[in-house]
């Protein structure tokens, strides 16, 4: 029988004349000897890279099931997160940057253990809303009345987003099992390398700053809107800017804050330039999120307390033209508020928010608002959650619920596609996350920006048809039910966590 001879050089040099196959057969120890000295990378089933509150979510998830507690997981944050663990504030002084979180959300957040590891105390519920057109007053209350009888319904709850993140990061050390790569930069992602040991041709390699290579069965992009997992899969976002900026910040209100200090409401007010709400906090504090003009948020960051202030209740109160106006002064905004209130009409809206009389030191912040939407949710071994997948206007309050169903929804589909024997990274295994979540998703954001645009109208027509339909709306009680049940993620009641 003949044989091949092959020389020292030419086993290792590419052997050209011979397949893949029979290359690998006729490959002696010294080749793999010479592979092995190469760095190998730590091996996992799902790398998620960004420690926000989709990833941790979707981390603590996996953990929490039974069904997917075994899979190898690890996480990769630029930020240490040992601050994110320890983070306390005293009692009376709150973040900026809060959300609100519907009875959907915080159920699965108690499903997966985490609701119990945040301060329970910085939670606060909210049952009522108040949405008003700043043009014509037009209005629309979501109130007892228009709920179903049979208990207290709950439209969101108020929450600081380190008081969400700091919880999942507790629950996730109580399970265990979780590689954590915080304060790591991520160098590059790219493709594997086909190895005699492990073919990893088709793995997503993450490349760690110092040298650590993680390879992943599954890859998740949770690192925002800029999502370099996004950009390593090829999916294209595509969306655009605003040329709104978010003011938020943390305020003091009159008195006891809102209403009798058992029922909370929260307050919105459609402006031209963008809405204004203000969302309950505990005690008589309250969140703050404004859309406005560039030029208008730089004019609230540079403002002393009391006139920011005067422009907040100006916000609520004064027309349009007026509160323009307002806007054009460098300052003084708080005597001309007091000379406006006595030479204005009184309002003709029938319920307004306390009137502001602190804002706490340091909270006043912006940031760019904008819409993208990726064109895939997943490809082969990568899957993308919250704001990487989606960036959506804060004027429904949904960001960081679309992340937590995006979440709830991917674990899901690990968990089915782990039951089944399947390969987790395989695009057929993750179909099922896409299906359920991109059209839902969709929808949700062409509603925000198409209400962005339809209240930034001034005059014309559409001002009093669309205020003809906010009256409408109002007037109608199941159909003002049902957009309440929306609201609170399908009105899920969860009298039983608090």
């Amino acid at each position: 029988m003949d044989c091949v001879v092959l020389s020292r050089r030419q086993l290792q040099s590419p052997l050209s004349n011979l397949c893949r196959s029979c290359s690998r057969r006729f490959l002696p120890r010294l080749v793999r000897a010479y592979v092995s000295t190469s760095a190998q990378p730590d091996i996992y089933d799902v790398v998620c890279v960004g420690g926000g509150p989709a990833g941790l979510s979707l981390l603590t998830a996996l953990r929490s099931d039974p069904t997917t507690a075994g899979l190898r997981v690890a996480l990769v944050e630029a930020q240490d997160l040992s601050k994110v663990r320890s983070w306390k504030l005293p009692p009376d002084r709150f973040s900026n940057r809060c959300s609100s979180l519907t009875p959907s959300s915080a159920q699965f957040l108690d499903r997966i253990g985490a609701w119990g590891h945040m301060q329970r105390d910085r939670v606060q519920a909210y049952h009522e809303m108040q949405v008003w057109d700043g043009v014509t007053d037009a209005r629309i209350e979501f109130e007892r009345e228009s709920r179903q009888a049979g208990g207290k319904t709950i439209i969101a709850y108020m929450n600081e987003n380190l008081n969400l993140t700091s919880g999942l990061l507790r629950r996730l050390d109580e399970l265990g099992g979780v590689a954590m790569f915080d304060g790591a930069k991520v160098e590059t992602i790219a493709l594997g390398e086909d190895t005699e040991e492990v073919d990893f041709g088709e793995w997503p390699m993450v490349h760690l700053a110092g040298g650590k290579q993680l390879a992943a069965r599954l890859l998740v992009g949770a690192d925002g809107a800029n999502s370099p997992v996004r950009a390593f899969a090829g999916i294209e976002s595509r969306g655009w800017d605003y040329g709104r900026h978010g003011v938020v910040a943390t305020l003091e209100l009159e008195g006891g804050g809102f209403d009798d200090g058992t029922t909370k409401t929260a307050y919105q007010r459609f402006l031209p330039t963008g809405p204004v709400a203000m969302l309950p906090l505990p005690g008589n504090l309250a969140s703050l999120v404004w859309s406005t003009t560039p030029a208008n948020a730089a004019l609230l960051k540079s403002l002393s307390a009391k006139d920011f202030i005067a422009l907040v209740n100006a916000a609520f109160r004064l027309p349009p033209v007026d509160l323009a106006f307002m806007h054009t002064l460098t300052s003084g905004q708080e005597d001309e508020l007091a000379w406006r209130l006595q030479h204005t009409p009184a309002a003709r809206t029938s319920k307004l928010p306390e009137p502001v009389v602190g804002v706490q030191d340091g909270t006043v912040a912006s940031f760019p608002l904008r819409l993208r939407h990726a064109d895939a949710y997943v490809g082969e071994r990568v899957a993308l959650v919250g704001d990487a997948a989606h960036t959506i206007h804060p004027l429904a309050g949904q960001g960081l619920n679309q992340g937590q169903a995006d979440a709830a929804s991917l674990a899901r589909t690990l968990a089915g596609a782990v039951a089944h024997g399947q390969d987790i990274g395989a695009r057929a295994a993750l179909e099922p996350y896409p299906a359920e979540r991109y059209a839902a998703n969709h929808v949700l954001l062409g509603v925000c920006d198409k209400l962005h645009k339809l209240y930034s109208v001034e005059s014309g027509p559409l001002v009093p048809l669309r205020s003809l339909g906010l009256r409408a709306v109002n007037a109608a009680g199941p159909l003002k039910g049902f957009l309440m049940d929306r609201a609170a993620g399908r009105g899920v009641k969860l009298n039983e966590l608090f």
